[in-house]
């Protein structure tokens, strides 16, 4: 936010004490996370890592040292995008948004995407009522408004489209993920599709974007916002193509492009003040 970012984007799933909390994976996650001791002694689920999200609770979960870094193997492609912050727990989206407020961040976006994997029912929490949480959680802290709810599942999206018309709405797609979504492979227009189904904007993977696509989407309405950009020449050629956002690990990087390109900057956000300045 320092450095000057249109939104921020977060992945969250639900605990089994129906918590919302920050996670990339449905399961507790080898490479991220690390035991430190169980919640109390002899608890049966330990050690949590490796064990699915929706089976711990938040107390649990709290215990992990989240902020460590453990590639798979030494040409981890990750490694160097990010960075080891020891002794990191386990955030609550309710944590990050009362921390957005409290850097008055009002122009910055919160994109809040729900991980659901509909081939994986028991991993993932039923959709429509992780919908309602992640949107009164966000109606909450008064983001309802500057945010966007974004899925992979493209249920979630239809039931946000009738709990929060005015919100953005995102459907994912990844060529490994479109059969999660009834009708999509017997289509050939896949941005037509998200329309159906509740989307306000297309987010692609940026090996699907080419001009078809592109066509597609501007007939059907919708913006598109493609990921994860991390070299300037793609995010150039993805901005000649015409998209309307990027998702990217190295915002520093596509600052310089929208510089170069004279595109409008996203304004920094100041460092929290001390209590009582």
């Amino acid at each position: 936010m320092e450095l000057g970012v249109h939104a921020l984007e977060l992945d969250v799933a639900l605990t089994a004490d129906r918590r919302l909390v920050l996670t990339h994976d449905l399961t507790v996650s080898a490479v991220t996370s690390a035991d430190r001791r169980p919640v109390r002694p002899g608890d049966p689920l330990f050690p949590y890592v490796g064990k699915p999200i929706n089976s711990l609770t938040l107390a649990q979960l709290r215990t992990l040292d989240v902020g460590v870094r453990l590639p798979r193997h030494p040409d981890d492609p990750f490694a160097l995008t990010q960075v080891s912050m020891p002794e990191t727990r386990m955030p609550t989206l309710g944590a990050v948004l009362g921390l957005v407020n409290a850097f008055e961040a009002e122009g910055v976006r919160l994109h809040v995407e729900l991980k659901s994997d509909p081939t994986r029912p028991e991993l993932t929490a039923d959709p429509e009522l992780f919908t309602e949480m992640v949107v009164e959680e966000l109606d909450r802290h008064g983001r309802l408004g500057n945010a966007a709810v974004l899925s992979f599942d493209w249920r979630v999206i239809a039931h946000a489209a009738k709990l929060a018309p005015g919100t953005r709405r995102f459907a994912l797609i990844e060529l490994d993920t479109l059969h999660w979504n009834d009708g999509v492979l017997d289509t050939d227009d896949v941005p037509a599709a998200a329309r159906d189904a509740g989307a306000t904007t297309l987010s692609p993977e940026h090996i699907m974007v080419d001009e078809a696509l592109m066509g597609q989407a501007a007939a059907a309405g919708l913006d598109v916002a493609v990921w994860t950009v991390n070299d300037q020449a793609l995010g150039a050629r993805m901005l000649d193509l015409g998209v309307a956002g990027i998702v990217t690990d190295y915002p520093d990087r596509m600052r310089e492009l929208w510089r170069e390109r004279g595109l409008e900057l996203p304004a920094p956000v100041g460092p929290l003040r001390p209590v009582g300045v």
